[in-house]
């Protein structure tokens, strides 16, 4: 039977119905392959239990909680994550704040009231790697013991590898950042892509001959910058323009260098060619393709203009030789 999907904000928020679940725990950033085998197993899991599937994520995610603005950029945000997880398979996504009260727990204490009392779990899966409790000292060898005396079991994953190598959210942002979307693709299981709402600018790009929709990323730190080759859909399912569903561009992702100052945060700026038209409000996804050049800080807005509309030359030029595969 198919379980209603359901985001559970903080412990305070769990009710009796959402004890007897099965569960997983992580970051799932990019909601990976890696991620998905992970899912899936937990997803079988599920059905031979009778019971709902939760996946247990925090906010911010751990690395943000110690290192802020050092660390590592978010391939996706929370809505995103949110959806893939529920596109994976996930019944109940629970979101936990992780703060100092959560990074004090120990392992014990983190099983005892997360798991148990919380949720009730019967069974559980998670990484290879996975660590947890204050200073990281709860293991799966540990959650073995303490299922054994609470009356849940645990599993663990083996380590899916492509070309190679172990499949990760790290390596996925090095492949993004050395402009291998081929290689990006193959470790997500889909082109990268990056979906916001447009929002109003100062109306800049228009003075320069390119105007674009400015979509807001919602993090300190980007997985990409530079200028790229982009195909451009609205998230709604309608039509981005009149008759057509997808729309080429030219985006920029950074700190726009020469009309910003400094502490800016990234900002990602899409011009669709061939359009003419509002987005104000739309929530755009913006599929990354091909990296034409790194951003730049340029002596004067003209030499800006001259070399923007060098990129969208380039980027038709690309466009052209790369058309898209039929699906």
């Amino acid at each position: 039977m198919a379980q209603e999907r359901e985001l559970i904000r903080g412990l305070h928020n769990l009710r009796p119905r959402h004890r007897g679940s099965v569960a997983t725990i992580g970051s799932f950033d990019g909601v990976h392959l890696g991620h998905q085998a992970i899912i899936a197993q937990l997803q079988q899991r599920a059905q031979e239990y009778g019971l709902p599937s939760v996946a247990i994520i925090f906010e911010p995610q751990p690395h943000e909680f110690f290192s802020a603005e050092k660390a590592p950029a978010r391939l996706m945000r929370f809505k995103e994550k949110l959806l893939a997880l529920y596109d994976a398979g996930i019944d109940r996504v629970l979101c936990l704040q992780f703060n100092e009260t959560l990074r004090s727990l120990s392992a014990d204490a983190f099983v005892q009231r997360i798991l148990l009392d919380g949720l009730g779990i019967r069974h559980l899966v998670v990484g290879d790697d996975f660590r947890f409790g204050c200073d990281r000292s709860g293991d799966y060898d540990l959650l073995r013991n303490m299922g054994a005396q609470h009356g849940f079991t645990v599993e663990d994953t083996a380590t899916l590898e492509i070309r190679g190598a172990r499949v990760s959210s790290t390596r996925i942002r090095e492949a993004l950042q050395s402009g291998d979307f081929e290689l990006a693709q193959a470790l997500l299981g889909k082109p990268y892509r990056i979906t916001g709402r447009v929002a109003p600018g100062r109306a800049l790009g228009r003075q320069l001959g390119a105007p674009t929709a400015n979509v807001r990323l919602h993090r300190y730190r980007s997985p990409l910058v530079g200028i790229y080759t982009v195909r451009t859909t609205a998230t709604d399912g309608k039509d981005i323009s009149s008759g057509c569903s997808e729309l080429d561009g030219v985006a920029n992702v950074g700190f726009r260098p020469t009309v910003e100052g400094e502490g800016a945060r990234p900002l990602l700026e899409v011009n669709l060619f061939d359009f003419s038209g509002n987005l104000y409000g739309r929530e755009l996804a913006v599929e990354f393709c091909h990296k034409l050049r790194d951003e730049e800080k340029f002596a004067s807005l003209d030499i800006l203009k001259a070399r923007i509309a060098e990129d969208i030359d380039d980027a038709k030029r690309w466009f052209a030789e790369n058309p898209r595969q039929s699906r």
